[in-house]
């Protein structure tokens, strides 16, 4: 009887085992495909955000530009009191065009890192399909 009870035991685990295996590589499939799926979406996102940065940083740009307008016209009236005031903008400007620029860096380090994920999630994809 307890012959007939351990043989039953294998071989139930036998049957089990393949179905248990195939159903796990199905999970890490759909886990796989989700990262790819979430790292092209992080590279949307990263591309909308150098964009905004790039429109930022012209922004600024026109800032400084009529600034300077403004202290020449300031200086041409004698009105110093406004001409330091856009002097301490152009500064402002000066230090927001910095940071767009910093971050807009940024942005092009993480597209190019998202890029080398969805990369090699498609590879890890297409070796676990062929095993």
């Amino acid at each position: 009887m307890r012959r007939h009870l351990a043989l039953f035991a294998l071989l139930a685990i036998a049957v089990s085992a393949p179905a248990v295996l195939s159903a796990q590589d199905s999970g890490d499939v759909h886990h796989d495909r989700k990262d790819v799926r979430h790292d092209r979406r992080d590279i949307r996102h990263d591309r909308k955000d150098i964009r905004q940065d790039t429109k930022d940083i012209h922004q600024d740009r026109k800032d400084i530009h009529q600034d300077r307008k403004d202290i020449r016209q300031d200086v041409k009236n004698g009105d110093m009191k406004d001409a330091r005031q856009d002097r301490q903008d152009i500064r402002s400007d000066r230090r927001d065009i910095r940071q767009d620029r910093r971050d807009r860096r940024q942005d092009r380090r993480d597209v190019r890192e998202d890029r080398r994920d969805v990369h090699r999630d498609k590879k890890e994809n297409k070796d676990s399909s062929k095993d």
